[in-house]
């Protein structure tokens, strides 16, 4: 028997106590534990929402926790009762936050008041929607050309906002509007051109997922 014929399709849950550890520490710190553990259970199942980290599907007869570790951090990142307001910014100036990591930026929580740059103090500052509307208008109203102007919005904005979002930037003139995948997905498209061949590079991520499983004799069913 070769080392191959030893391995059969393994259908029991993926990860460990390590990542039950980790996702527990992540769900504690979230300091918003009753409702992020009702949320969790809601994750990829009818009558809840999607998972936050990824688009990887489910099955229906995969049990009732249907995310993985990433996917239980993502939900208690989202949400988190951790506030960042406006005292913060003005404890840490913008070159000081440049210096700490991604993981310690996303830790500190979730704005509560719109802020906008300062360049005279390297601190963000407080405002409201109307002054940040008027900012931004002045500066789109300020260029020779709509193709001068990049817009994108968030993954994790809803079809309807995106869509009116879309339609704000055709009406203003211009059609570049990336949207979050190509943050998302075409540095991992690249990278797998350049270390699996140019056609998986060329296709989306998916595609390229097919063609990979096709090759290990896996069904995408």
């Amino acid at each position: 028997m070769s080392q191959v014929d030893r391995y059969k399709p393994y259908k029991g849950a993926a990860a460990g106590w390590g990542a039950l550890i980790s996702v527990t520490k992540n769900w504690l710190g979230s300091e918003n534990a009753l409702k992020n553990i009702r949320a969790m259970l809601k994750t990829n199942q009818n009558g809840g929402f999607d998972c936050p980290g990824c688009a990887w599907g489910e099955s229906p007869e995969s049990g009732m926790v249907k995310f993985c570790e990433n996917g239980a951090k993502a939900v208690n990142w989202e949400a988190t009762g951790r506030l960042v307001n406006p005292a913060f910014f003005d404890k840490y100036s913008v070159s000081t936050l440049a210096e700490q990591s991604d993981y310690w930026l996303e830790y500190q929580g979730r704005l509560t008041h719109p802020m906008r740059y300062d360049a005279a103090t390297d601190h963000y500052v407080e405002t409201t929607w109307d002054e940040a509307f008027a900012l931004i208008a002045r500066h789109l109203n300020a260029l020779e050309s709509p193709d001068q102007a990049e817009f994108y919005t968030s993954g994790r904005a809803s079809n309807e906002a995106a869509f009116l979002y879309q339609l704000f930037v055709r009406a203003y003139g211009t059609n570049n509007f990336p949207d979050c995948s190509n943050m998302c997905h075409e540095a991992s498209a690249v990278s797998m051109g350049e270390s699996l061949g140019s056609v998986l590079a060329l296709g989306v991520v998916a595609g390229a997922l097919r063609l990979l499983m096709h090759a290990a004799g896996m069904s995408t069913h």
